[in-house]
């Protein structure tokens, strides 16, 4: 098993809390994480029919089993045990007596919130990020726009060959090809978990609105528009768009409502968490596809947006990460709100440094008043640089 960043602060959490909740989507290896770093924990898994029977017809008599600690895995087919579980860390009080894992992110924290709030840690795990993938320390986003990447951040591989295969393990543990895969995996969350789980009647209604959120990747979320061309309701098309979300198959980037008396768009966009599930989604079927397709310089803008959203994930924190954009059309791509100051970052597909890359950063120094402020750009080349207006990261620098 490839060594996961979250292992840390997933040990951190146990000490702390009795409860650890991992949540993620399917296949993100949370079983296996969860395994080998409490590997002297009990584990039973509600996926099982005959387990999960038991827990639902006799969740007292079930939780018994376990008078040390235990990882319940798939948590949320048995929902009735989080009422049960409160009750016994009241009365025990033992560091992470109960490890729970789920790939239902919108049920599990309704009834975190409900019945373990405040005895309960919430930590996410994405698929693997590029440094996990290679074995090396991930990037620290303070670096970003201070220094250079050390040589151990340049790759051989071809961008889009790892934009095309994606991040999810199986993939890369099995060697499979991503294709078949993704479109198995695709299959299983739309039959079993939008139809089970949330109640979604109207499948084939709902894969073309997937399909088509793949297509207005990396754009304003408009939900009348995706409404319209679904041929549903705008009420079902927020909702639908709620369970991507929340399933961790999209990622709302919300704007930054910075000013400077400028009309703002107050809109988020809408970025796939995988850039190997986008492109299967986009019907594109090599990385020689991938490469010259019209959506290219989106697909990329997900890979560098989810990155540093697992960043920031794999450190047990919440996000800091937003867009910029005023009515007239200037843009920054991504801004790190540090507290006290703003990291404005551009991120650009083409493999060739040219002086339109640094516009949007030339605008924002400018109207910020702050020529000297810290800023970047990560590109689709293998070079590192220091520009006088940014310092520039190739997209190996994750």
């Amino acid at each position: 098993m490839l060594k996961r960043t979250l292992e840390k602060k997933l040990k951190e959490a146990a000490k702390q809390y009795p409860v650890v909740t991992l949540t993620g989507p399917r296949q993100s290896g949370k079983t296996t994480l969860v395994r080998m770093t409490f590997s002297d924990c009990d584990y039973v898994s509600l996926e099982e029919p005959d387990h999960r029977a038991f827990a639902l017809e006799d969740p007292r008599g079930f939780l018994s089993q376990f008078p040390e600690k235990v990882i319940l895995d798939e948590i949320q087919r048995a929902p009735d045990l989080f009422s049960y579980i409160q009750t016994i860390v009241d009365t025990k009080n033992i560091s992470g007596q109960f490890i729970l894992t789920g790939s239902q992110n919108f049920l599990l924290l309704q009834k975190i919130s409900q019945s373990l709030a405040g005895r309960c840690a919430v930590l996410h795990l994405l698929p693997f990020t590029l440094s996990e993938l290679r074995q090396r320390r991930s990037l620290s986003i303070d670096a970003i726009g201070r220094r250079l990447p050390g040589k151990n951040r340049f790759l051989k591989e071809e961008l889009p060959s790892v934009l095309f295969k994606g991040f999810y393990p199986r993939i890369h543990d099995k060697n499979l090809n991503p294709v078949d895969w993704v479109g198995y995996y695709y299959q299983t969350y739309i039959e079993r978990d939008v139809r089970d789980v949330v109640n979604v009647g109207d499948l084939e209604s709902f894969s073309r609105f997937v399909r088509l959120c793949a297509g207005r990747n990396g754009q304003l979320l408009n939900l009348s528009s995706l409404a319209n061309d679904c041929g549903i309701t705008h009420t079902t098309s927020k909702r639908w768009i709620s369970i991507l979300e929340a399933s961790f198959i999209v990622f709302l980037l919300r704007p930054h409502f910075k000013n400077f008396g400028k009309r703002l768009i107050k809109s988020p966009k809408l970025y796939f968490l995988d850039t190997g599930l986008l492109s299967y989604l986009l019907r594109i079927r090599s990385k020689v596809d991938l490469r010259i397709h019209a959506l290219y310089g989106s697909i990329f803008e997900s890979y560098v947006i989810s990155e540093l959203l697992k960043n920031y994930m794999n450190r047990g924190k919440e996000h800091p990460i937003y867009f910029w954009r005023d009515s007239t059309g200037n843009e920054i791509d991504v801004l790190i709100d540090e507290g006290d100051k703003l990291l404005p970052i551009e991120i650009k597909a083409g493999q060739t440094i040219t002086k339109d890359f640094f516009k949007g950063i030339r605008f924002w120094k400018k109207l910020s008043n702050d020529i000297d402020q810290r800023a970047a750009l990560i590109y689709g080349g293998d070079q590192a640089y220091i520009r006088s207006d940014a310092y520039v990261y190739p997209w190996s620098v994750f």
